[in-house]
């Protein structure tokens, strides 16, 4: 069973939604303040966490935020957004910022346990994929640019790349097949594991997020209304 971790004030919520989500060997937890939250990611094991966009203490935003810059296991943990904004500027502020997904209150509790074991898979499927022993061939090498994939660990010529879980799933997709172009659709579908939602934006930013971090170089090339492909050329 995979614990959850909800951070939301709505006191109501909490109850209802974990008796529904126990119906998918889902265990959810639930606080209100951010500050409490921090202290039980730091003492236990969580595999994901339900975060709204508005809290007490700091807003949503500013928790995936922080959360992504601190520690390691931190900056891997699936995070779905929840917000009674659903506008698409909420959208865009909350991928940048790392969340793995999104959701719009209010919701179906249905569509969030979809979406709960569709992150959940994707993660158990990247770490059931990394082998135990370091092989040469796990590494995938570039001009100035060296993926790990066994220690999923990303180098250039500044040192370390930190990534998010999905930055990185993206870059090794991308990079396994250079010059292979692929659709927003096509991106969409390989990291959520269902179908796109109209909602290709995300994968704009996500690329967006991705080039940012690996700057200066130019790793990924956009062609009009294809898609994105790797672009560095191997090492000889």
């Amino acid at each position: 069973m995979h614990r959850l971790l909800l951070i939301d004030d709505d006191e109501a919520l909490a109850g209802p939604l974990t008796q529904y989500l126990a119906r998918f060997d889902l265990q959810l937890e639930a606080v209100t303040r951010p500050s409490i939250a921090l202290t039980r990611l730091a003492a236990e094991r969580f595999d994901a966490l339900i975060l709204d966009g508005m809290l007490p203490e700091m807003d949503g935003f500013e928790f995936c935020k922080q959360l992504r810059a601190s520690s390691e296991a931190w900056r891997d943990m699936p995070v779905l957004m929840l917000t009674a904004r659903g506008d698409l500027t909420d959208r865009v502020v909350g991928l940048e910022l790392g969340a793995d997904d999104y959701l719009p209150k209010p919701f179906e509790p249905r569509e969030l346990a979809a979406r709960l074991q569709t992150i959940l898979r994707r993660t158990r499927f990247v770490s059931a994929a990394a082998p135990s022993v370091v092989q040469p061939s796990a590494k995938l090498c570039f001009e100035g640019l060296e993926i790990d994939t066994t220690r999923r660990e990303v180098l250039c010529a500044s040192g370390l790349v930190e990534l998010t879980g999905t930055e990185y799933e993206l870059l090794v997709m991308l990079a396994r097949e250079p010059g292979k172009v692929f659709s927003r659709d096509d991106i969409l579908n390989r990291l959520r594991g269902q179908e796109a939602e109209l909602f290709t934006r995300a994968v704009d930013i996500l690329v967006s997020r991705l080039r940012r971090k690996l700057e200066p170089l130019v790793a990924l090339k956009t062609l009009r209304n294809a898609g994105y492909c790797f672009a560095l050329p191997g090492k000889p």
